[in-house]
C-alpha cells in the first residue's frame, strides 16, 4: 500500500516536469484581499522568470566552540549553498509539517531542487504525510551505517526527504573524528539543493531551539487560537534572546478569513515590537480548507489531491512569496555548522 502511494507520489512529481502536461501557472505575486486571490484563479499569465541569477552569497563565519581537532568543511572555489528555511511553531497541532511538505512538493514542481529535513526527533511524520516509507534515517548516518546521500529519499529528480529520527541530538556524543565526518556530510545536503526545508518538532524543546538558533531564515506556523498565538509568540521571545539577526516570518494557518489573519498577525505583531527587539513578517495565511483533513486522511498531499482547492492556492501564494524575495545579504550556507555549535553550546550550558 505505502509502495503504491509513493509510486504516484513520484509519478505526480515528475508529471509536474513534464512538458506535454498543462500545469495551473504558479502565482510568483503575494496577493493580499479576497478580491485578489478571486483573480489569481482564473489567471493564465506564465510564471515571471527572475532576468538574472542571484548573486553568489558570502561564505558563512566559521562556527565557534567546536570541540577540539574538528574542523568545519570548505566549500569547493565556485560552489554555491542552498538556502535553509527553518518552519517551526510554539505548539503542537497548527499544520506545520502540512506546510512544510506541501511547500517542499511546490517549490519542486517549479522546478528548484529542494530536500524537506524532517528534524522532528521524537515523533517524525513527514514520510507518513506523503505515503513513503523510507528505509533509512538520520540516524544510520550518525551510528556510520550509511552515507548521508544515501539516505536521502528521493521522491522525484527534484525533491528529496531526509527522513527524521532521534539521531540528530547524538551529534553532542560523537568522537571529534567522527563528528567531522559526519559535519562534512550534512554540509553536502547544501549544494546538493537549491533549497532545505528544515521542519522542526512542535513546542519549544531544547532539540527545536537549537535547529531555529542556527537558522537565518525562520517561518512561524500558527493559527488563529489563543494558545497557538501565545505559544507562537514564546517561540519568538526565544529567536530574540538567542537569534535577533534572523528573518522571521509569519503564517497564519486555519484562518476563518483573510481578514481573521491579518489580524492575528497585527495583535502578535504589536506584542512583539512592545517588549522584543526582533521584527516579524506577516507573509500570508492560509484558510482553513475541508480537503486538508481529507488529504490526511488519504495520505496525500492536498497540492497534489486537491489541485483547484483554496489552501493549494493560498501555498501557491506563499510559494511564490518566498521565492521572489530577495536573498542579498542573507547567509545562504553554513546552517549546519551552526546547527553542530548549538547543539554543542546548549549542552554544555
Amino acid at each position: 500500500m505505502m509502495g503504491d502511494q509513493a509510486e504516484r507520489l513520484r509519478q505526480l512529481v515528475q508529471r509536474g516536469k513534464a512538458p506535454e502536461v498543462q500545469v495551473t501557472p504558479p502565482i510568483l505575486v503575494p496577493l493580499t484581499t479576497e478580491q485578489d486571490l478571486e483573480t489569481a484563479r482564473k489567471s493564465d499569465a506564465p510564471e515571471a522568470v527572475p532576468a538574472t541569477e542571484p548573486s553568489p552569497a558570502a561564505p558563512a563565519p566559521e562556527a565557534a566552540g567546536l570541540p577540539p581537532g574538528v574542523s568545519l568543511p570548505v566549500p569547493e572555489p565556485g560552489a554555491r549553498s542552498g538556502r535553509t528555511i527553518v518552519i517551526t511553531s510554539g505548539k503542537g497541532g497548527v499544520g506545520k509539517t502540512n506546510v512544510t511538505v506541501n511547500l517542499a512538493l511546490t517549490f519542486a514542481r517549479r522546478g528548484r531542487k529542494t530536500i524537506l529535513f524532517d528534524a522532528d526527533l521524537g515523533m517524525a511524520n513527514v514520510d507518513v504525510m506523503m505515503g513513503i516509507s523510507p528505509q533509512y534515517s538520520i540516524a544510520d548516518v550518525l551510528k556510520g551505517r550509511k552515507p548521508l546521500l544515501e539516505v536521502v529519499h528521493w521522491v522525484s529528480d527534484y525533491l528529496g526527504i531526509v527522513p527524521g529520527g532521534s539521531g540528530v541530538s547524538e551529534l553532542a556524543n560523537l568522537e571529534p573524528a567522527q563528528l567531522e565526518t559526519v559535519l562534512a556530510q550534512l554540509a553536502t545536503l547544501e549544494s546538493a539543493a537549491e533549497i532545505i526545508l528544515v521542519d522542526t518538532g512542535a513546542g519549544i524543546s531544547r532539540n527545536v531551539v537549537n535547529f531555529v538558533m542556527a537558522a537565518s531564515e525562520i517561518l512561524v506556523v500558527t493559527t488563529p487560537e489563543p494558545t497557538a498565538i501565545t505559544d507562537a509568540y514564546g517561540m519568538i521571545k526565544e529567536i530574540d534572546a538567542n537569534n535577533p539577526s534572523a528573518t522571521v516570518q509569519l503564517l497564519v494557518n486555519m484562518a476563518d478569513s483573510e481578514a481573521e489573519a491579518r489580524s492575528v498577525a497585527a495583535k502578535l505583531a504589536m506584542i512583539v515590537e512592545r517588549f522584543l527587539s526582533v521584527k516579524i513578517q506577516y507573509i500570508g495565511c492560509i484558510e482553513r480548507d475541508g480537503h486538508v483533513s481529507r488529504s490526511v486522511l488519504m495520505q496525500q498531499p492536498f497540492t497534489h489531491a486537491y489541485p483547484n482547492s483554496t489552501a493549494t492556492r493560498r501555498l501557491n501564494i506563499l510559494a511564490g512569496t518566498l521565492l521572489a524575495q530577495n536573498d542579498e545579504g542573507k547567509p545562504s550556507g553554513g546552517f549546519f555548522s551552526r546547527l553542530v555549535h548549538q547543539i554543542f553550546r546548549s549542552g554544555r550550558s
